[in-house]
């Protein structure tokens, strides 16, 4: 009996360190590939651009994130693969030739993806539609011949590669259990985020994190649905979120069947600053797309990339530290135009599905005003013009209806975003005819500042780009950096020039003088290097008009969120419009005092799967990461647990009446609906 159970003891160690041997050929080989797509990553990205770090430190930082995260993969793949070779040797060969194959693919288009929008790619991608992935995926270019061709030579290699390591490559017995006893050790640890890169850039502490490890982390999270989890008694939530219920400005939720429904704020900030006339004005919106306050106006530390703007920020009520609340173009509507909550990949998301609501749209619509929407690009993308005509827009011009007489941006691989600002804006002015009788709400979104970065008449904008960077106070390692990003830089100087040619035409009309313009950011272009997490979300607010009493420029913080609401007090307050004395703005509106300070609790949407992000007083909550917010809006690391907790619960509370939203809940009574848009 003994013989049989050593011989049988025998034979499992024999098939285990068989197993393990035939296995070391695909661990070799994937850690081979993944130190080589480390260097060519730095080596690409320090030949296009310049580096936010050294290229040394980097390389390090990157290469101990990738051993961790390629560690803590060999344990459950060698199970997988003793799983197979209990079943057949070629199936398990097999299996891992493909598996390898394919995660190298999707790691290189992780890194492509990264190098062209300076984004990591993660659960973002599973809150798009697959027709609003299509069409990004066409804009970018990234289905050119060089680009397909250039994948076909990498799976080629890969095979390749993969084939002859299977022949050659063999490590240890010892070795190779060594390896397997520390990617247990990993996954028990669990301490691949204390490994994470700590730069003062967020652009350099993305660059060195692996994009396969950051992508299947977030995957995982999404699906394992936890980001809404929460334990609701648990003692240092109840504390912290009595205390902040306890505080001034909060809202007196009125009714728990209605997640956000609260009694409407007065406070009129804007009628100080605006003279009054005898009919309401008309109001134009201009969302410009990746406006972002890092090379716009005064002060961008990127450098004043838009002289025009810039002049006009100095004639009016013009808010240097507005946050949008996405970091994508899905928040900008429900946020500026109904101060509505994300729901779960944002508001827009929610579809056919959508509450009834109360917005800008149809408030002004039920007191008179005509209301307009027009884009570009295609208005269904995002269902933006669900989301409009669920709020009973007038009139949607877009891609679809705009005149073919315009001419559209410039195609990338075959593929145009639609039409450029000039000609939106020529469009516009076309058919939206002057009327003194009439008040008007138009909203205007723009395209040309947005991945590809084509435009017209390119060569003239990059002449003028190479002009500009002369003028400004850059060092020359800076300039060098901003050259790196002319396309992108050449296209906000000609945004910013489509601006001051519409506001020329537009003075000549006789509904000039009784028209208030607000322009702002949908977010900032993303394929810029970002310094900080903030960023992303900072734009400018310029409030400008014939009616206004006197500029000012105002350093409070405040958000989109705070659009809406302003703005219906204003014109109750001026012009006894009628608005609902309840609603579920989640805003009380602007604040207009010059000093740095924030009144506001502010949620912010980074990626349609994202709500990572959240700003109370002059602090910043990432995640886990606390910041302080500095008066230009650069943010530095705050160590305060206290501080930390203190954000957490209001998030939290935040967190939890928004999922309510998503699960169903109304945003307000259906009187209420009735009363102010039918």
């Amino acid at each position: 009996m003994r013989s049989v159970k050593s011989s049988e003891n025998s034979n499992w160690l024999d098939s285990f360190k068989l197993w393990l041997t035939d296995y070391t050929p695909f661990l070799v080989f994937s850690l081979i590939v993944l130190i080589f797509a480390r260097f060519i990553e730095l080596i690409v990205f320090a030949w296009n651009q310049q580096l936010p770090e050294g290229f040394f430190s980097l390389l390090t930082h990157g290469l101990l994130q990738d051993l961790v995260f390629w560690l803590s993969l060999q344990f459950p793949l060698f199970l997988i693969y003793s799983l197979l070779r209990s079943i057949h040797k070629k199936i398990a060969l097999y299996f891992m030739g493909m598996l390898i194959v394919s995660y190298f693919l999707i790691h290189f288009l992780l890194v492509f993806y990264f190098k062209t929008t300076q984004i990591l790619l993660g659960s973002d991608l599973f809150g798009y539609s697959i027709d609003d992935i299509s069409l990004t995926i066409k804009a970018s270019g990234a289905l050119s011949v060089l680009n397909i061709l250039g994948m076909l030579a990498v799976l080629a290699i890969l095979i390749l590669g993969l084939h002859f390591s299977l022949k050659k490559l063999r490590l240890a017995f010892y070795a190779s259990l060594f390896t397997l006893a520390g990617s247990l050790v990993v996954l028990l640890a669990g301490f691949s985020s204390s490994i994470a890169p700590n730069y003062t850039e967020d652009f350099a502490n993305n660059l060195a994190k692996n994009k396969s490890a950051h992508f299947y982390e977030a995957a995982y999270d999404y699906f394992r649905n936890t980001r809404y989890r929460v334990d609701i008694y648990a003692d240092d939530y109840l504390a912290q979120l009595d205390q902040r219920l306890a505080q001034q400005g909060r809202f007196d939720y009125l009714n728990a069947e209605y997640p956000f429904l609260h009694k409407a704020s007065n406070r009129d900030v804007l009628s100080p600053f605006l003279n009054a006339k005898k009919t309401p004005p008309n109001i134009v919106i201009i969302i410009v797309e990746g406006l972002g306050r890092a090379f716009t106006n005064e002060g961008a530390y990127l450098g004043n990339f838009t002289p025009f703007l810039d002049s006009l920020s100095t004639q009016s009520l013009y808010f240097k530290n507005m946050l949008s609340n996405g970091g994508r173009t899905f928040a900008v509507l429900p946020a500026i135009l109904g101060s509505q909550p994300f729901a779960e990949n944002g508001f827009t998301s929610l579809g056919n599905t959508m509450p009834p609501q109360l917005s800008l749209i149809n408030i002004l619509n039920k007191n008179g005003y005509k209301t307009s929407f027009f884009y570009g690009g295609d208005s269904s993308f995002d269902n933006m013009s669900i989301y409009l005509k669920r709020n009973n827009i007038g009139t949607i011009e877009d891609e679809q209806s705009i005149p073919k007489t315009y001419s559209k941006l410039p195609e990338n691989s075959g593929f145009s975003w639609g039409y450029g600002d000039r000609e939106l804006y020529a469009h516009y002015l076309n058919s939206q005819l002057p009327d003194t009788l009439v008040p008007r709400l138009d909203v205007l979104l723009t395209v040309t500042t947005h991945s590809p970065f084509k435009i017209p008449d390119q060569n003239r904008y990059k002449q003028r780009f190479e002009e500009r960077i002369n003028t400004l106070d850059l060092s020359a390692d800076e300039i060098i950096s901003r050259q790196a990003f002319s396309k992108e830089f050449e296209t906000v100087l000609y945004a910013d020039q489509a601006l001051k040619d519409f506001f020329e035409s537009y003075s000549k009309r006789p509904d000039y003088e009784n028209t208030l313009f607000l322009i702002t950011g949908d977010h900032r272009i993303p394929e810029i290097p970002m310094a900080t997490t903030i960023d992303r979300y900072h734009v400018p607010l310029m409030v400008y008009s014939p009616l206004l009493k006197k500029a000012k420029s105002v350093e409070a913080i405040s958000s989109h969120f705070d659009i809406a609401p302003s703005l219906l007090s204003y014109l109750k307050n001026s012009y006894a419009l009628k608005v609902p004395g309840e609603n579920a703005f989640l805003s009380k509106g602007l604040d207009t005092i010059s000093a740095f300070r924030n009144i506001h609790q502010i949620p912010l949407k980074q990626t349609k799967t994202n709500l990572i992000d959240f700003v109370s007083g002059t602090y910043h909550l990432n995640g886990d990461r606390l910041f302080k917010l500095l008066p230009t809006m650069y943010e530095e690391p705050y160590d305060d647990p206290a501080k930390k907790q203190e954000l957490k619960a209001e998030f939290i509370n935040f967190k939890q009446r928004n999922q309510k939203i998503a699960d169903g809940a109304a945003l307000v009574p259906d009187s209420l609906v009735i009363k102010y848009t039918q």
